[in-house]
């Protein structure tokens, strides 16, 4: 019989078959595992909108890196009168994980993470564009609190990743949320800053936003997240953990609803002016000083704002005809009266402007191609500057 001999070929020859066949295996294993971190509300005031940043960490070593967009210098030269006048830079930093996460476990804070189901090539292009843009040179950017924040860089950066298909997932769906009512429900824990909001805010702030704009939240861009697919039909979150409890409340779901409370105080302060007219007129005129003062300084507060910086959200409020910087002029009559003395002739015309001007505010309600979401405002203040009007016009 005879014998059949296999002959087998070099061993460089089959170790380098063997390894063309791992190649593709490997370059997969080699790509960097990419999240998206995001941190609950804190406390204090510039950490009512949470927080999030993308994560790098490399399979290899199992070390994770937080490219966090949400840095700013309090001590740089000039970031005050750039924070006032909305001309702030923020940048981007690289921190390891461990320390990025050891202020939200010290402050309470939450901390989640979404694993993001990204091929090989567009997780290490995904990398890779985050390293070159954390270099000195790229890191700075210029900041908006509506479109260019920590969450939108965030957002955006996906979306490159991804050839658009966030953008185009997102963007044409609605849930009804504007920029006001997501500012006004994240500061609610903090009245006096819910109260900012919603009177510094002008008509620019209350148009319903995509899901792509809302994603200045970072929690709004967490629960989009969960929504969208990769162009293969494969969810784009594989997986989310947490990675710290949150120990703090948490914000409410909604903005206040404070409409029918401004509208019966709108009615107390009107009937309260007009039976301190005839009762106490004197007591009457420091309570108009005092509320003159405060109006007067809001309205000039509002037209710095709409006329001296780049806080367009802010330009054009029609609270301005509410809380009027000419309030301020209304002073030497109320001081004329707080003394038994008749006020000028111009005080009475004065009055009658501010008043018009508070008139015109409530008419614009009525018109909806001039929508601003302030009739709080009107249902309190009109009245209030009516009884004022009819009280101290000498002539009515």
């Amino acid at each position: 019989m005879a014998k059949t001999e296999r002959r087998h070929g070099p061993a460089w020859l089959t170790a380098l078959l063997c390894l063309a066949w791992l190649l593709p295996g490997l370059a997969a294993a080699a790509a960097p595992r990419i999240g998206v971190m995001t941190m609950e509300p804190g406390e204090i005031f510039w950490e009512r909108f949470g927080h999030n940043a993308l994560i790098v960490q490399d399979p290899a070593t199992g070390e994770a890196l937080s490219y966090n967009f949400g840095f700013f210098d309090l001590d740089e030269p000039g970031f005050h009168r750039n924070f006032v006048r909305g001309r702030m830079e923020y940048r981007l930093e690289v921190l390891r994980l461990e320390r990025d996460l050891a202020y939200y476990s010290y402050v309470g804070r939450g901390v989640g993470i979404q694993w993001l189901a990204l091929e090989p090539d567009k997780a290490r292009a995904l990398a890779a564009a985050l390293a070159e843009n954390a270099r000195p040179e790229n890191a700075r950017y210029a900041y908006d609190y509506f479109t260019a924040n920590c969450s939108t860089r965030v957002r955006d950066a996906l979306d490159r990743a991804l050839d658009g298909q966030l953008q185009a997932q997102l963007t044409g769906r609605s849930q009804g949320n504007t920029w006001r009512s997501e500012s006004v429900r994240l500061a609610a824990p903090a009245p006096w800053m819910a109260l900012g909001f919603h009177l510094g805010l002008s008509g620019r702030a209350d148009r319903p936003l995509s899901r792509w704009e809302e994603a200045f939240i970072p929690m709004r861009l967490r629960d989009a997240l969960r929504e969208v697919r990769l162009a293969d039909g494969r969810p784009l979150v594989a997986s989310e953990e947490i990675l710290l409890p949150h120990r703090l409340a948490p914000p409410p779901a909604e903005a206040p609803r404070t409409a029918g409370k401004a509208f019966l105080a709108g009615l107390a302060l009107a009937a309260g002016v007009l039976l301190a007219g005839r009762r106490a007129p004197r007591a009457l005129a420091g309570f108009a000083l005092a509320f003159w003062t405060i109006a007067g300084l809001a309205g000039v507060v509002m037209a710095f704002l709409w006329l001296g910086t780049a806080h367009t959200a802010a330009h054009a409020n029609q609270n301005l005809l509410l809380l009027s910087p000419l309030c301020l002029a209304l002073l030497p009559g109320g001081w004329a009266r707080l003394r038994g003395r008749e006020p000028s002739a111009r005080f009475r015309v004065l009055l009658w402007i501010v008043t018009g001007g508070a008139a015109l505010a409530g008419f614009l309600k009525f018109l909806p191609f001039m929508p601003q979401q302030n009739v709080e405002w009107v249902v309190l203040l009109l009245p209030l500057h009516w009884a004022l009007l009819r009280t101290f016009d000498p002539k009515r």
